[in-house]
């Protein structure tokens, strides 16, 4: 069986981690196990996932519990239901690695599966955290500096959030509940855009520090990753052609023409409506003098017919 290369985690895998966390309501993080197949290439796709009764001793990582029996009679009842989904890992909400956790992986899960992926799910994103809630790691042999011991420790692999044609239409629906509908459009496009720099962002920092790191001798060189990263500089647009730097003036030119135009519209549609909110007040401040006018004659009136009647009936007696 070929090592994992990468991981596909379905929103239905996310849905299910967070509900089981907020169901343990404690501060303590949660497992389970994820349930899915593995491709030829190496790709994990993970379909579904069921949560596991398990607790630690935070002072003491040696100390942990993870209910074997559960699990078992879970997976069994899940294989009537699902014969193709297999055991393909486990899950913890982190939010990062914990000395248990390759104990874990490797004296629990490697029985059920030769080559497990570990999946941390992050429940709690921050608010500078912009990428996706999910980090893979797999278990791999590294021999120990300076012996010829070989240990096994957890090594990152790609992770990305896929999901089916009926998981979208699922998503979105959900999505449509929780949508502020009081956000115009183009707020939420310049949210997006925010959203989109601010992760770009954080992507050339980790760039930066992992060259950083290289340079100095704390991490060895990757040529993968130089690759990589040499593309990235190839793609760049040539900044000194006089040609594209007038491209880049119109095209703000024109956005700015867009916006400025727009606010014209703007203070002419509210000094329009100022106007005729004015008009609209001096009408019925002229109006109500009026009605008062009509009413105190007609009080006038009652009174002399009332008066007069009274004068007749004195007469006759």
């Amino acid at each position: 069986m070929k090592s994992p290369t990468k991981v596909v985690v379905h929103p239905i895998v996310l849905l299910s981690t967070v509900d089981h966390y907020n169901r343990v309501n404690r501060d303590a993080r949660v497992a389970g196990v994820l349930l899915g197949s593995v491709d030829k290439n190496g790709v994990v796709d993970v379909t579904n996932s069921f949560a596991v009764p398990f607790d630690e001793d935070v002072r003491n990582p040696k100390i942990w519990f993870l209910d074997h029996n559960f699990l078992e009679n879970m997976f069994r009842m899940l294989r009537k239901v699902s014969a193709k989904e297999k055991i393909v890992g486990w899950y913890s909400t982190g939010p990062k690695i914990l000395p248990p956790d390759l104990e874990i992986h490797e004296g629990v899960f490697r029985r059920y599966c030769d080559e497990p992926v570990f999946v941390i799910i992050d429940v709690k994103p921050r608010g500078d955290d912009l990428g996706i809630p999910t980090t893979s790691y797999v278990a791999v042999e590294e021999v120990q500096e300076g012996s010829q011991r070989t240990v096994m420790q957890f090594q990152h692999i790609q992770s990305e959030i896929g999901a089916l044609e009926a998981e979208e239409v699922g998503v979105e629906h959900l999505l449509r509940d929780i949508k502020d509908t009081s956000v115009s459009t183009l707020t939420k496009r310049v949210d997006e855009k925010l959203g989109s720099l601010k992760t770009l962002v954080n992507y050339l920092r980790d760039m930066h520090s992992y060259l950083q790191h290289v340079c100095e001798g704390r991490l060895p060189v990757n040529q993968e990753i130089i690759g990589i990263v040499q593309d990235v500089f190839n793609l760049l647009p040539n900044l000194s052609r006089d040609s594209l730097v007038s491209a880049f003036n119109v095209k703000t030119n024109d956005m700015f023409l867009v916006l400025y135009i727009s606010s014209l519209i703007r203070s002419v549609i509210a000094l329009h409506m100022l106007i005729n909110n004015k008009l609209a007040l001096s009408a019925n401040g002229q109006s109500k003098p009026d009605s008062s006018a009509d009413s105190s004659s007609n009080k006038d009136a009652a009174n002399k017919e009332t008066d007069e009647a009274k004068d007749s009936s004195e007469k006759k007696k």
